[in-house]
């Protein structure tokens, strides 16, 4: 059973409990994203396997939860591991933001930090994801403007709200 820490608007612990339980419940949690860029500016993104929220949509290649006592540095390192087999790469800190939705059966209510992580390791995807694109920054935001579907709802929310580029 994975522990996670519920924290306040202000991203302020304020208790632990199961990451079942919150999602069932609603209630706000921490969740690490990272964009992976490589060393030309291409953004990597990933397809999202059929029995995950964003189905066959492209997201943000690293996102899960951040796990009770853990830093979102040490969440940054074992979901990137975990989500594209990348191991060595150099991030930074964008940005973050609560993001709140109901989809496949739960209540999404997360706080959303998000990096970006920069390497030229090729990825090697988990069940979650089919396959990953790279996209140059201009083809991105022409592809996130002419066919907004490609991409889910969470990667729009980022986009959106974190970058301020939609």
């Amino acid at each position: 059973m994975e522990i996670v820490d519920i924290v306040n608007a202000k991203d302020e612990v304020t208790g632990n409990c199961p990451k079942v339980e919150c999602h069932e419940k609603g209630i706000l949690h921490r969740v690490i994203i990272s964009e992976l860029i490589d060393s030309h500016g291409n953004w990597i993104l990933v397809k999202q396997a059929n029995d995950r929220q964003d189905a066959g949509q492209y997201v943000s290649p690293v996102g899960g939860h951040i796990r009770s006592g853990e830093t979102e540095e040490e969440a940054l390192r074992r979901e990137t591991e975990e989500e594209l087999g990348i191991t060595e790469f150099d991030f930074k800190f964008v940005g973050k933001k609560i993001y709140n939705r109901e989809v496949i059966g739960r209540k999404e209510n997360h706080y959303f930090i998000v990096y970006e992580i920069y390497s030229d390791e090729e990825p090697v995807l988990n069940h979650e994801s089919d396959s990953y694109e790279r996209f140059s920054r201009d083809q991105l935001l022409k592809e996130l403007k002419e066919n907004p579907k490609k991409f889910g709802d969470a990667f729009h929310f980022v986009m959106n709200e974190i970058y301020n580029i939609e």
